[in-house]
């Protein structure tokens, strides 16, 4: 899998390095076993389903000839068209999938609901803007979509049903998948004895499928393209062996003038059969969604050349035995199309290749409630990474044993395909609905396009996935509901967790105090420093959190080194090392307390706590020499532009990027880099972020060092080597993390939806998710938790 290293990246608009033929041709082949597993085995069970209840196999062969033709032009016009040539294109730094296109528009536009917002976050090398969209309506659209908060909450609100739905994808995907490839098994066994060997070995197969998910996929990766390719070989040499066999005049079944005739014969049944039809291109999304892991020209280049042509040589293959099969109209399988001499091999490749769809589909469910909760929208989850070496490749403990649950529990309860494909259909087209919505606002707001441009995009693929949609949303009662129920569950849980996150910022944001008052208590509660450094998790950039100022009032002492801690998300995929850091001071020097914003984007890996402590230890070490041998006048100080009214905070100094990049290719190696540049807020309370390219040195260094044979006596480096050796002393004495513990409730007179959703939904979520320590990697020994109770 590509590495996800910021060199690799490409931007919105095109390729910032050229990757050769040989990488590129090797990621699209690694491509075929994360991206078109699921793609790749639909041709199993898309006929079955769509000749499963409203429609019948004839012998004029209207309606066979009907399906293939829409099955042809559904996989080109929405999964070559629109997701090959356009979709594709709009990725974020080389990312894709529903939050890269939510995050892209929120730095265009100002609509992102994200609290603790700072101006100083442009000036991420990430952070990439075209320049502001021209025209006249661009203007007016820009403005409309920003002035109302209501459409900023109706956005988020469309992204989250987007992500449920890929989750209901996570759970319906390998069931269906699973279960059409072992029904194979029924051609060879009696109807008595196949009806209880499919759901038992369906069920076997799907837990053994979970119970591997906390090995990590890159310790069997390595065979996924192999078993997927074979799977395509094997199609198409039996698709082209079946056309030419059969009917070699089937391909004038391509013709659109067959979709006519199909629907003029069959009418309602037939507009009710798309729901089937449009399994085909299941698995479309994860083209989109996987492209951080490889490449646009990959992804491209293996899709058209390889991918596409098998399918469609596959689904022709069916369609031309069936043609001249009439007497098979109430069994339609795929298996029956095979020839019964190479039958067994197909069935146990088809099942290899439905095994590594289902695992696709699953990562990228992980993949997707990491990045929820990187935002604030999901529960805090515990969140394993199961490769030191490949960026991405994650296990959610918890999330794995309630999927493989809801597995077991659908294949159980459904017991057929026609259910499964009623399910997944309706999942599939709601993820494509949302993606085009959003991309024809990239389209506009990313791309400069005229307004009218966006339009067209979604007018013409929103209609088309709009049909789909509504055949598969006539089919409620016969398992379209499952998606709808699951969807609706976890956009409330979703959106619940994220409105009250919102309401606790807005909280500790206006009860923050000043370093003054806490200054001016000192003397009189007798405030005496301990040995070690204190760091206090808050999620404020400026200012003390009340639950420090609470914490002090209560035990007057704090640590000799006190470090303020905000780890906040920005709305990007990655953030170099070089980037990660924003630290200053606050307060004098003599005081000996500093404030650092570490800086996420929503697919970075979060460090372990030894490595994370050990490295802020070094940042801030890096930022007192820089502070120190760069002398600026204390400015005002800065704040959060957020628009949330606020306080200033006295004692707040310059902040600094401080941050490393370490060369891969020498352990030894170390580039100490800084930016430069000064940005305000749009209070004009300065932000400052002094930036300098420093060349790098080479030097070992797993932990900074105080220089004691720097003879010079100026009082600058006297008070620098003194600051650097109160640091080395307190860090050797040990580390303590102050969290907050909190617990909201609604202020008085609130709305009863606004208590539902605090006192009930919020408050039963906080108790029986993990807590703030687990996510962190805190240290039970080392954790200190202050009690908070949020009025909001």
């Amino acid at each position: 899998m590509k590495s996800m290293d910021l060199g690799d990246k490409k931007s919105c608009w095109g390729n910032s390095k050229k990757d050769t033929w040989r990488t590129t041709l090797v990621l699209a082949y690694q491509s075929l076993g994360v991206v078109y597993g699921d793609l790749s085995i639909s041709p199993i069970y898309v006929y079955k389903s769509t000749f499963a209840e409203d429609i019948h196999h004839s012998e004029t062969n209207v309606e066979i000839f009907g399906v293939l033709s829409f099955v042809f032009w559904t996989l080109t016009l929405i999964t070559l068209f629109k997701y090959v040539f356009i979709v594709l294109r709009a990725d974020d730094n080389g990312e894709g999938g529903t939050f890269a296109l939510y995050s892209l528009i929120c730095r265009h536009a100002k609509v992102s609901l994200l609290p603790n917002k700072q101006t100083a976050d442009e000036s991420l090398s990430t952070y990439k803007l075209t320049q502001p969209p021209k025209g006249e309506n661009v203007s007016k659209l820009k403005t409309l979509l920003e002035k109302h908060k209501t459409l900023h909450t109706a956005l988020l609100i469309l992204v989250l049903l987007g992500t449920c739905m890929v989750i209901g994808d996570g759970v319906l995907t390998p069931v269906i998948s699973v279960f059409s490839a072992v029904s194979g098994l029924e051609l060879s066994m009696s109807k008595a004895h196949h009806e209880y060997a499919v759901i038992p070995i369906t069920c076997f197969i799907l837990v053994c499928l979970f119970a591997l998910q906390h090995y990590g996929s890159h310790r069997i990766g390595f065979i996924f393209a192999p078993i997927v390719l074979l799977w395509l070989l094997c199609l198409s040499g039996l698709g082209l062996y079946n056309i030419l066999y059969w009917d070699p005049h089937v391909y004038k079944a391509l013709s659109p003038y067959y979709m006519y005739k199909f629907l003029k014969k069959t009418e309602k049944r037939g507009w009710m059969s798309l729901g089937g039809i449009l399994l085909c291109i299941t698995g479309s999304e994860a083209m989109f969604a996987d492209l951080g892991h490889f490449s646009y020209a990959a992804i491209q280049i293996a899709f058209s050349f390889l991918v596409y042509p098998a399918l469609i040589l596959g689904y022709m293959g069916q369609a031309a035995y069936l043609s001249k099969h009439h007497q098979m109209a109430h069994d339609i399988s795929y298996y029956v199309s095979v020839p019964a001499c190479v039958r067994w091999p197909v069935i146990v490749i088809a099942i290899l290749a439905s095994v590594v769809g289902s695992q696709a589909i699953i990562s990228g469910t992980f993949s997707i409630i990491n990045q929820s909760q990187s935002l604030g929208c999901f529960p805090r989850v515990k969140v394993v990474h199961t490769s030191d070496k490949k960026h991405g490749q994650i296990y959610i403990p918890e999330i794995n044993w309630i999927l493989m649950i809801l597995c077991i529990a659908v294949t159980i309860g459904f017991r057929d395909t026609k259910h499964m494909g009623n399910a997944s259909g309706l999942a599939v087209m709601a993820v494509m609905m949302v993606t085009t919505c959003l991309t024809s606002l990239a389209i506009v707001f990313c791309w400069n396009k005229p307004p009218i441009l966006g339009l067209c995009f979604l007018l013409f693929f929103g209609s088309i996935e709009l049909l789909y949609f509504s055949a598969s949303l006539v089919k409620f009662r016969e398992g379209a509901w499952l998606p709808i129920l699951l969807a609706l569950i976890l956009v409330t849980i979703m959106f619940v967790w994220h409105y009250a996150t919102i309401k606790k910022y807005e909280y500790d944001l206006q009860n923050k105090v000043s370093l003054e008052w806490l200054l001016a208590l000192g003397t009189s509660l007798g405030i005496s420093r301990v040995p070690g450094i204190g760091l206090v998790f808050t999620d404020l950039t400026s200012g003390i959190p009340a639950n420090f100022s609470r914490f002090v009032t209560n035990l007057p002492a704090f640590h000799s080194i006190l470090v303020f801690v905000c780890v906040k998300f920005v709305p990007v995929p990655f953030i170099p090392p070089a980037e990660r850091y924003l630290i200053g001071r606050v307060g004098p020097p003599s005081f000996r307390s500093y404030r650092c914003i570490v800086r996420y984007g929503y697919r970075d890996v979060h460090q372990d706590v030894d490595s994370f402590e050990t490295e802020l230890v070094n940042r801030i070490a890096d930022f007192i020499r820089y502070d120190w041998t760069h002398p600026e006048p204390a400015s005002d100080p800065g704040d959060e532009d957020d628009g949330f009214q606020s306080t200033t905070s006295p004692g707040e100094y310059r902040l600094a990027v401080i941050g490393n990049s370490r060369a891969f290719e020498s352990e030894e190696s170390l580039q100490q880099v800084s930016v430069s540049g000064s940005f305000q807020t749009v209070e004009s309370i300065a932000d400052i972020i002094d930036v300098e390219m420093n060349p790098p040195t080479r030097t070992r260094r797993v932990t900074f060092a105080v220089d004691d044979h720097n003879d010079s006596d100026e009082p600058e480096d006297l008070q620098m080597r003194e600051e650097l050796q109160d640091l080395l002393d307190a860090q050797q004495s040990g580390t303590a993390f102050i969290l907050g513990h909190s617990h909201v409730k609604t202020k008085q007179g609130s709305s009863v939806w606004k208590r539902l959703a605090i006192n009930v939904g919020y408050n039963f979520l906080r108790r029986n998710c993990r807590g703030p320590d687990v996510v962190l990697r805190v240290p039970p020994v080392s954790l200190l938790e202050v009690g908070m109770v949020y009025v909001v």
